[in-house]
C-alpha cells in the first residue's frame, strides 16, 4: 500500500511538472509576447480606441501641468506665452478627449500619476535658472510623446470622429513643437 501511494505521488508530481514546463514554453513564444513599443497597439478597435483615449488624456493632463508651472515660474516671457497657448489647446483638447469619450463609453481615470508627479515635482524643484531649459526639454518630450500617439491612432482606425480630431489638433502639436524648439535654440 505504501509503495502504490508512492507510485501514485511520483507519477503526479512528474505530469504536474511537465505540464508547468510546457506552460512556460508556450509563454515564452515570440507570438505570445506582448509589443515592446508603446505605440504599437492591438487589432481589437474598441481597445485601440480606448487605449488613445487614456494615453492622450494622461499625456494632456501633464502638458497642462507643465504649462502653467511654466507660466508662474519661467523667467523668459516668450516661454510664458507659448505655455499659455499650449495650455489653452490642451485644455481643449482634453474637453474634446473627455466628450467623444463619454460618447464611446470609455472611461478615463488617472493613470501613472505616480510618473506625472515625479516628472512635475523634478521640473518645479529646478531652480530659475535651470528651470527654463528643464521645462523646454520636458515639454518637447510630452509634445513628441502626444504626436506620436495621435500619428499612430491615424493609422490604426477609421473613426472619422477621432481622425477628425487628430486632423484639427495634430498640426497645433506640431507647431507648439517648433516653437519650443525655437525658443530652445534661442536661450542656447
Amino acid at each position: 500500500m505504501f509503495s502504490s501511494k508512492r507510485s501514485f505521488f511520483k507519477t503526479a508530481f512528474i505530469a504536474i511538472v511537465t505540464i508547468t514546463i510546457s506552460s512556460c514554453n508556450e509563454n515564452e513564444k515570440p507570438e505570445n509576447r506582448k509589443p515592446e513599443n508603446k505605440y504599437v497597439l492591438t487589432k481589437n478597435t474598441e481597445q485601440t480606441e480606448a487605449y488613445f483615449f487614456v494615453a492622450t488624456a494622461g499625456v494632456t493632463k501633464t502638458i497642462i501641468s507643465k504649462a502653467q508651472l511654466a507660466q508662474r515660474k519661467s523667467l523668459q516671457n516668450s516661454i510664458k506665452i507659448v505655455s499659455s497657448k499650449i495650455e489653452n489647446n490642451q485644455k481643449l483638447l482634453l474637453q474634446e478627449i473627455n466628450k467623444i469619450a463619454v460618447q464611446k463609453l470609455i472611461i478615463i481615470s488617472e493613470i501613472n500619476t505616480s510618473v506625472t508627479n515625479k516628472d512635475l515635482y523634478e521640473l518645479a524643484n529646478k531652480k530659475d535658472v535651470d528651470f527654463d531649459d528643464a521645462y523646454l526639454n520636458s515639454i518637447t518630450q510630452s509634445l513628441t510623446e502626444m504626436i506620436g500617439l495621435f500619428e499612430s491612432i491615424a493609422k490604426e482606425t477609421n473613426d472619422m470622429v477621432i481622425l477628425k480630431l487628430v486632423a484639427h489638433y495634430l498640426p497645433k502639436q506640431y507647431e507648439f513643437l517648433r516653437e519650443t524648439e525655437k525658443i530652445k535654440k534661442q536661450i542656447n
